[in-house]
């Protein structure tokens, strides 16, 4: 593997990049709010109906437009800015959660509003995540990428953490109308912060040091677009492009056995992270009868073990980072069996620190694994394929966690979650047994267009 991701993590390098310090303060900021809107409209609906099929349609309608959004995404994200499209995308969902926060605050919310509102963050979160992920690229040294993983995971569940303890004692007082008002407005703020990462226009193109820089499609279409002429032309050109595009990045992913396993198992355990919800709320009301607070104690003591898998992750010597990939893996997948047989609160909670230990163990392996690996102008369509092969996992997982668990019982729901991150653990041993083979640093770069496009 190339050896950015064996290179010892240089904090004072990480912290010393002014846009780093804004992107680390708007993950921070957005998951704080992200967590509370997705904990407490799932506790919400929860209370509401009595019904974990319902807690799973809030799952699959926040997870569907993952299965379109990202084929256009991922060519988009290795277009356009990777700042300003976040910016974008920050302020529509704001926009979308301050709206139904009115309604909930006029006393008019229903169901199809909390839904509606999901599917458009949905939609946006399908962008989002690969746009960040890919513009971490941008803002710090090569070098330190595990690094730079690494404080952006402790700041995501850090963020989450606070939001878990908010949701769990203010959710009382405040209702669901407060925790989305309080999400909504977090948006804005990190747009605000990611706007301020650096200044001036950057297209990941212009980095592009391949052959199809230049192609009839591309020209054709600048020269339609600047002369105001021919619009035809300008949107068959783009149109063209952009298959060509999406073309590209599917055969980069074909040729790359080491890039495609790790992004199974990235998006194996992501499916299951975002899953479990369905469950997890179902532990904290029936099995542990703990209430938000309770729910909020688990949340929190998930994103603790991640902070702290996080800071020592980072600092663990390259040649065993991939052992202890495998072995976070597949602790998620033993410990999940056992969770719904531990039915005092302070168990439930340690169990949810060891699973973020692994979560973010997983996470930060594997993200920077990837960015050591895949070339700046193809990690949006990277992500993006990740990004879609997870939400396919997620909807499969999340509607036959809901019908299992009211049907069956949260222990075969429990079960099934185990054996999803069984597969995960198949698929990293997979990976790393593609890194220790010894694959050419020629095989890990991309051919050229030609090569790729013949």
């Amino acid at each position: 593997m190339a050896s950015p991701a064996t290179t010892r993590v240089d904090w004072k390098l990480i912290w010393a990049q002014r846009g780093f310090r804004y992107f680390f303060v708007a993950m921070f900021v957005s998951l704080f709010g992200s967590g509370m809107n997705f904990v407490g409209v799932s506790w919400y609906i929860l209370a509401a109906t009595h019904s974990t099929v319902k807690v799973s349609l809030q799952v699959i309608v926040v997870t569907l437009p993952g299965l379109l959004v990202p084929f256009l995404g991922g060519v988009l994200i290795d277009r356009l800015d990777r700042r300003y499209l976040g910016v974008m995308l920050d302020l529509a969902r704001g926009v979308a959660v301050l709206a139904t926060a009115y309604i909930a605050s006029r006393g008019h919310l229903e169901l199809w509003h909390l839904y509606a509102m999901t599917l458009i963050t949905g939609m946006g979160s399908a962008m989002y995540w690969a746009t960040v992920n890919a513009l971490v690229q941008e803002v710090i040294p090569k070098s330190q990428f595990t690094g730079a993983n690494a404080a952006v995971l402790v700041g995501v569940q850090s963020g989450m953490l606070v939001a878990g303890s908010f949701v769990g004692f203010l959710y009382d007082s405040v209702g669901i109308g407060g925790i989305l008002a309080i999400d909504g407005a977090t948006y804005f703020v990190s747009a605000f912060c990611l706007y301020q990462v650096r200044r001036g226009y950057m297209s990941p193109r212009e980095h592009l040091r391949y052959p199809r820089e230049y192609s009839e499609n591309t020209e054709a279409t600048a020269e339609a677009l600047e002369s105001g002429e021919n619009p035809e032309v300008a949107e068959a050109g783009l149109s063209l492009a952009m298959y060509a595009d999406l073309k590209e990045g599917f055969a980069y992913l074909k040729q790359q056995p080491l890039v495609r396993a790790l992004g199974i198992t990235h998006a194996t355990v992501m499916a299951g992270v975002v899953s479990a919800n369905v469950v997890l709320v179902a532990l904290a009301n029936d099995i542990l009868h703990a209430g938000a607070r309770g729910l909020g104690f688990l949340e929190a003591g998930w994103a603790t073990g991640a902070i702290l898998g996080g800071f020592i992750t980072s600092q663990l010597p390259g040649h065993l980072r991939m052992g202890l990939y495998i072995a976070a893996v597949a602790v998620l997948s033993a410990g999940h069996m056992g969770t719904p047989f531990v039915a005092f609160l302070v168990g439930a909670v340690l169990l949810q620190f060891i699973f973020g230990f692994c979560r973010a163990t997983g996470g930060i392996v594997g993200q920077s694994s990837l960015m050591s690996i895949v070339p700046r102008h193809f990690m949006g369509r990277t992500q993006s394929a990740m990004a879609i092969l997870g939400t396919i996992i997620q909807l499969i997982m999340s509607f036959a966690l809901g019908i299992v668990a009211e049907r069956v019982g949260i222990v075969a729901g429990y079960a099934l979650l185990a054996l999803l991150y069984a597969g995960a653990a198949v698929s990293a041993m997979r990976a790393r047994q593609l890194q220790s083979a010894g694959n050419p640093i020629e095989e890990l770069k991309p051919r050229s267009a030609s090569t790729i496009r013949g």
